[in-house]
């Protein structure tokens, strides 16, 4: 077997892993109770009512077929259009009792460089981590962004992937979405734009119920540490494929992984390349 083949059964099997173990849980979970129940939550603005009532609505979506399921379904945006050298990173931080540590050291090395990013933050991980969430949430190099209540695939039918059961009819994909909008605007004070399901896995139904929700289903096109599980030299080298427009995936809850070091080897490179780095909603 070649080198190549051998890379990308690599790839398959650390994306596996990574996606459904999501490695050590580390953080602020132990944390919180009162003190952080005494914080008086931002003031968030009134959201806007849905062009028709959700009963309406959710009701089209019941009878659906989905005829689509995978990671690039209709729908599901992977790249931003843009012929500069500007790429987006993007961290995860994934929740649960596998996943809800905090890389500060990665983050820091962000501030640092000025090295702006989009982070998806799924709800398990903000109870865990409440005060760490409202820090990030106040710095303009960071957006918070919706990354899912319970970390599933979305789906109208329970399609599983990697071992974990996606939501299983039309309310529970509402539910993942805005049980999660909800809990991150209380917050920040500020609705999330964008979604990431757990294993980035869809059907293109339930990508269109998440635009009726109102936010856009972001996904990648580099895979930057196959779900925290990659060494800081395997990170550096997938990082170095990118492209003007590529969006990278990493992960943020799990600092004992090579996901920092490798962020911190790869960066100077590619901007010595040229390349920028930016948020999500530069472009989107």
């Amino acid at each position: 077997m070649g080198w190549r083949n051998g890379l990308a059964v690599m790839v398959v099997w650390s994306l596996m892993v990574g996606l459904t173990a999501c490695g050590e849980a580390e953080g602020e979970h132990r944390m919180g109770g009162k003190e952080d129940e005494k914080r008086s939550a931002p003031v968030v603005e009134a959201e806007a009512v849905p062009a028709r009532e959700k009963r309406e609505w959710q009701s089209d979506y019941r009878i659906r077929v989905p005829q689509e399921w995978g990671e690039q379904v209709t729908g599901v945006v992977s790249r931003i259009q843009t012929s500069e050298q500007a790429i987006a990173l993007t961290l995860d931080a994934c929740g649960g009792d596998q996943g809800s540590g905090y890389d500060r050291e990665l983050v820091e090395f962000l501030r640092k460089q000025e090295v702006p990013a989009t982070l998806f933050i799924n709800k398990r991980w903000l109870e865990a981590n409440p005060k760490t969430l409202e820090e990030l949430a106040s710095d303009p190099l960071f957006t918070i962004e919706n990354h899912g209540t319970e970390h599933r695939p979305l789906s109208i039918n329970g399609r599983s992937v990697y071992g974990i059961t996606g939501t299983p009819n039309v309310e529970a994909v509402v539910e993942e979405i805005e049980e999660n909008q909800r809990a991150i605007s209380e917050r920040t004070g500020r609705k999330p734009r964008f979604f990431r399901s757990g294993t980035a896995y869809y059907d293109e139904v339930a990508v269109e119920i998440a635009s009726e929700l109102g936010v856009k289903v972001i996904h990648f096109d580099v895979v930057g540490d196959a779900g925290a599980t990659w060494s800081a030299e395997e990170v550096e080298r997938a990082l170095m494929a990118s492209r003007p427009g590529s969006i990278i995936i990493l992960h943020m809850n799990q600092p004992h992984s090579g996901t920092a070091e490798g962020v911190i080897r790869a960066v100077p490179r590619l901007q010595e390349q040229g390349f920028r780095f930016v948020k999500l909603d530069e472009y989107l």
